[in-house]
């Protein structure tokens, strides 16, 4: 008996698997590297002695970083939630440790207000360093913060600042995700500063 002769996959169909097979592997590869950096704590130096930033930590782990790194302000980005088991465990591990702690209200997926967004900047400024910046998962708003602080506190040109967010502390503004306001609002800020450059720049030509 003659075997039935099996027509080969046309082109775009094996382009297609294979394309469907590496976005899958992507995928997993980006799940694993989200996972890891929310079981480390995502702990990252941005200056070194004057900026620090993680994802929410556990009592004795936040305490163990602010000992370890002089941390002297402790910035929650998530809001005081008052009565909240986290949030009083965090403010009491803070103030048993000897540091400051001050709480902003902000959300990942909606860029802050003008009057949020100068508390931020002049928190960032006047704070005692170093300091450590938190939100949940220390991906999205902490990433806003810590660009913003590069950006205007150590002059790094915006490229360079907006590496602060970006996926390798775990920002994904892409699909369905919203918290792509951060980018936004980083963005605004830029623009915003270099129409107050050119500004100034004017008025001191004139």
């Amino acid at each position: 008996m003659t075997p039935a002769f099996r027509k080969p996959n046309p082109l775009w169909r094996r382009a297609a698997k294979t394309m469907v097979g590496a976005a899958m592997g992507v995928a997993a590869g980006m799940a694993l590297w989200a996972g890891y950096l929310q079981l480390t704590g995502n702990i990252h130096e941005v200056e070194p002695g004057v900026l620090y930033r993680s994802a929410q930590l556990a009592p004795d782990r936040l305490d163990s970083v602010i000992q370890g790194r002089h941390i002297r302000t402790v910035l929650n980005l998530r809001g005081a939630f008052p009565g909240k088991r986290w949030y009083e465990a965090e403010a009491a591990a803070v103030r048993d440790a000897g540091a400051q702690f001050i709480s902003l209200p902000m959300s990942a997926n909606t860029q802050p207000d003008a009057a949020l967004l100068a508390s931020l900047v002049q928190t960032l400024r006047t704070a005692p360093r170093p300091i450590l910046i938190h939100g949940n998962s220390g991906a999205d708003r902490t990433g806003l913060a810590s660009a913003l602080f590069e950006l205007l506190e150590e002059g790094k040109p915006a490229t360079e600042a907006d590496n602060q967010l970006s996926f390798r502390y775990g920002h994904f503004p892409w699909l369905t995700s919203r918290t792509g306001a951060m980018d936004r609002t980083f963005r605004q800020v830029v623009e915003t500063s270099k129409a107050t450059l050119k500004s100034s720049a004017d008025v001191e030509a004139q």
